[in-house]
This record gives C-alpha cells, sequence and structure tokens, in this order.
C-alpha cells in the first residue's frame, strides 16, 4: 500500500505555458521489503496527477521519509521535467543488402627490407669504373643500404663506430675509404 510521505507546497512548480503543479513524495514497501520512493505531481487545474517513475530506493521508510527532506525545489523541477519528458525510442537500423558477396581477399604481405639487407651494389665493381661513379651511386642510397653494405663487407667494426650517429655523406666517405684501401691492397 503506498504512503503520501510528504507535500511540498511550498514549492509550486509552473511550467511554460502556466500550468501549477503541486508535488508530492509517495512511497511503498516492495516485496523484497525496501522502500521506494516516487513524485506525483498535482495539478492546479483539476486535471489527471503526473507520476514520476522511482526516484529513490531506501531500505526502511524511516529512511525514505529522511530522504524526502533533502529534496529541493530545483530537484522537483527535474523531476517534473523527467516525467513530461518521454524517454528516446531506439529503432533499429533496417536490414539492407550488403554490397559484396564474401569477405575482402587477404591482403599481400609487404616485404620491407630490414637493416641486415645484404647490399644492393658491389662497392668493388663499381669503384673498378671510376671513384666519382661510386660516389654518386652511393648517394642514391638510402642511409640503412649503406650501413647494410659497411656491415656486409666488413668496413667497419659496429664496435669501434656507431654508423647510426653518422651522416649519409660520412657513410660515403667511409666506403669509399675502405674501397680504396681494399684495391690498393
Amino acid at each position: 500500500m503506498a504512503h503520501v510521505v510528504a507535500v511540498y507546497d511550498a514549492a509550486l512548480l509552473r511550467l511554460p505555458d502556466g500550468r501549477l503543479y503541486t508535488a508530492r513524495a509517495c512511497g511503498r514497501e516492495r516485496e523484497d521489503g525496501m522502500w521506494e520512493g516516487w513524485f506525483e505531481f498535482v495539478p492546479h487545474d483539476g486535471s489527471g496527477v503526473l507520476r514520476s517513475e522511482r526516484e529513490t530506493t531506501q531500505p526502511t521508510f524511516a529512511d525514505l521519509e529522511y530522504w524526502t527532506t533533502g529534496i529541493t525545489p530545483v530537484y522537483l523541477e527535474g523531476a517534473l521535467e523527467r516525467t513530461l519528458t518521454p524517454p528516446p525510442v531506439f529503432v533499429e537500423p533496417p536490414v539492407t543488402k550488403p554490397v559484396y558477396d564474401e569477405p575482402a581477399p587477404p591482403k599481400q604481405p609487404v616485404t620491407v627490407p630490414s637493416r641486415e639487407t645484404a647490399p644492393v651494389l658491389n662497392p668493388f665493381s663499381v669503384y673498378a669504373k671510376g671513384e666519382q661513379l661510386l660516389r654518386q651511386h652511393l648517394a642514391s642510397l638510402p642511409p640503412w643500404q649503406l650501413r647494410a653494405m659497411i656491415f656486409g663487407y666488413e668496413f667497419a667494426d659496429p664496435a669501434d663506430v656507431d654508423l647510426e650517429a653518422l651522416t649519409t655523406p660520412e657513410l660515403i666517405d667511409l666506403i669509399v675509404r675502405a674501397v680504396r684501401a681494399r684495391f690498393a691492397a
């Protein structure tokens, strides 16, 4: 059985269209022994009483009474607005026919050269045609390929030289000096 727990006569609620309501807190004991509370909004024009959804659940009637003492006019305005505003309706989008009859084919793997890739240029055969030609060919390569060449032909000991710190011109000079030295030997 429901009870009127509190009446908020001092906080008249006025809608934009001018209608006035008096709010009252109501409550009832549920089957599980808990008390639930809601608001009824009594119109001053004699039209139908509005009812909110459950606003609170309390363990005892005394707790429900205590809850009603903290209700402010602003809270009542929000409760009336929630009562007058219908909840949104979610509509499932229509099911349409797929564009494709099958999934996309697997992507082909992309081969990305690693730093350990074998050198793409034999510096000795190019040097035999001229040092300037070797420098031109080396200048067209990215730094990681120059480093791969230095490792591949063992032009420098990685423990002695930080190849990552060298600029492209410094890498080219290192390769040319090493090839020149081996040609001379």
